[in-house]
């Protein structure tokens, strides 16, 4: 069986933390969408890492990492990880293994990228601008360059084609994009030559082999589930599946060998770019969550949104995901808010709904709240579930009773120490 572990809001939600705490307990951590759009931070021995592509369990000894075919690759930001991995002396070559399926960013999807972005204006959707998107297009396009064509002698054929009609695209768009391509291309040549002393594998084949042994796999989701391609807040969303489906397609696990579904979210709600967020609050209560919480993004260093807990959206999620347990991150934030507050409804074209409508924009949507008592306990110190404060354990029981999910873990801090198991 395959385990999985998603976000189930806009992304941000500490899903490489949790990962890297429960890495122990799985022989692979597979990722099976996205790309270096994702910012997976881990915290331990007094370090911060960020991967974006590589999954969170590199750091374990005893982990096989699996890139799979749903990911899209941009060698560039691949080498630089790993060269920023150099220095913990891990023995890549034998514990990364990257599917042959997977597709290749080029250079020219992140100029796409740019130039698709800056002619929306004002309408921009806040994209990464990692050329995510545009390798997307080409996958489903059946045009895309994939880390297979890397194996034969034509892949360079294939590149310059891709290319060229990339750069075609590029002067339909009316926007100034400055750019020097054999510039790009020269580092584009020496991440595809790090690629490729890397393992590659036929990574559905490797699922198979490794569930038939009885191996523990952890399937890792980057993004969040509202960012979803088509259960997302379209089209401010990002080009993939993040949601428990997306582990099928971006793996090769049939839909009967998923096992438990682990569901992480935070106390309250944030969001990177654009895109409609009914609970975001722009007063003091939103810019403590955001000093408190340090809400920056991990990829972009974008300051985040913030809000209230948005109890409508996170019960969607966890619906269509099959969740099976919770993860509740960042509890720690919320100390000293004398009240919280969490939104259980919105008013929708007159009416009142419990469920997520098909716009979620604040011109057609006015969130419903329900106000508990908060707590000023730090939080950050606290190793066990006795010692949460009564406002905290009041909090979670109404969250689990809305949801019908227990809430296992509760995050109090970034460190991998910082975690308390209920």
């Amino acid at each position: 069986m395959v385990d999985l572990l998603l976000g189930l809001q806009w992304g941000d939600e500490g899903k490489g933390k949790i990962v890297d705490v429960l890495t122990k307990n799985y022989d692979i951590i597979a990722r099976f969408q996205g790309g270096p759009n994702a910012g997976h931070t881990l915290e331990f021995d007094g370090f911060k890492h960020v991967l974006h592509t590589i999954p969170s369990g590199i750091f374990h000894e005893n982990a096989i990492n699996v890139v799979g075919n749903g990911v899209v690759i941009d060698p560039v930001i691949f080498k630089k990880e790993l060269d920023n991995l150099a220095k913990f002396n891990i023995d890549i070559i034998s514990r990364l293994l990257i599917s042959r399926k997977a597709h290749l960013i080029l250079p020219t999807h992140r100029l796409l990228d740019a130039a698709s972005e800056a002619a929306k204006g004002k309408a921009k959707i806040g994209s990464t601008l990692k050329g995510i998107g545009p390798t997307y297009m080409d996958k489903t396009g059946r045009n895309g360059l994939r880390v297979g064509d890397l194996e034969f002698d034509n892949w360079k054929e294939k590149y310059r084609n891709l290319a060229n009609k990339h750069e075609a695209m590029i002067g339909f768009y009316d926007v100034d994009i400055q750019y020097d391509l054999k510039e790009l291309e020269e580092e584009f040549i020496e991440g595809i030559n790090t690629l490729k002393e890397l393992q590659f594998i036929d990574s559905e084949q490797y699922m198979f082999a490794a569930m038939a042994e009885g191996k523990k796999i952890l399937a890792e989701g980057a993004q969040g589930s509202l960012l979803d391609i088509d259960f997302g807040t379209y089209p401010y969303v990002t080009s993939s599946n993040t949601t428990a489906a997306g582990a099928c397609t971006g793996l090769g696990v049939a839909p009967g060998k998923i096992g438990r579904v682990l569901g992480i979210f935070k106390a309250y709600t944030t969001r990177v770019g654009s895109g409609p967020f009914p609970t975001e609050l722009f007063d003091k209560d939103g810019e403590t969550m955001g000093r408190v919480g340090n809400e920056f993004g991990a990829t972009t260093g974008r300051p985040r949104r913030c809000g209230w807990l948005d109890l409508v959206a996170l019960k969607y999620a966890v619906q269509i995901n099959g969740v099976t347990e919770l993860m509740m991150m960042k509890a720690d934030v919320l100390s000293g808010f004398k009240t919280i507050k969490v939104c259980t409804g919105y008013k929708y074209k007159g009416g009142t709904v419990q469920h997520l409508p098909y716009n979620i924009e604040s011109d057609n949507v006015t969130p419903i709240y329900t106000e508990l008592k908060g707590w000023s306990k730090d939080l950050t110190k606290l190793t066990k579930a006795g010692e949460l404060p009564p406002a905290l354990n009041d909090y979670i029981d109404f969250l689990e009773k809305a949801l019908h999910v227990p809430i296992k873990i509760v995050s109090v801090g970034p460190d991998r120490l910082q975690t308390i198991y209920r």
